[in-house]
């Protein structure tokens, strides 16, 4: 069991840093396993202030866990429009939203009774 635990909080560790690394703003960590039926144990959500932004989040994440994990997402969902990009990693399912669509599917509300973490951003 610690195994599975070190591998998810190294995957989210990594994540964190694709996004921090093209300053990607108002990260959240939703903590789902307290929650039944759901379909992952984590959401990371994040935004990016533009279709360029978000395309360089999703693209720095994908390439920190395949450098650092070797590990690639199950599906990636949305690079059409870029307004909201999902990617599955299985276990931690990321979200990378522009502000106004995340303002609008506000899914942290959705998941209201998940542990929620803010991570705080030096830039």
């Amino acid at each position: 069991m610690t195994n599975n635990k070190s591998n998810a909080d190294l995957l989210i560790t990594t994540i964190l840093s694709g996004i921090e690394e093209v300053k990607g703003k108002e990260i959240t960590i939703l903590d789902l396993r307290e929650i039944e039926n759901t379909v992952c144990d984590y959401f990371i959500i994040c935004e990016g202030t533009s279709n360029t932004q978000v395309s360089a989040i999703v693209n720095s994440i994908q390439k920190q866990v395949s450098k650092s994990l070797k590990d690639k997402p199950w599906h990636v969902e949305g690079m059409d429009n870029q307004e909201w990009v999902l990617i599955d990693y299985v276990n931690v399912v990321v979200h990378v939203f522009q502000k106004h669509i995340r303002e609008y599917y506000d899914i942290e509300s959705l998941w209201g009774d998940a542990k929620t973490t803010e991570i705080t951003t030096s830039y």
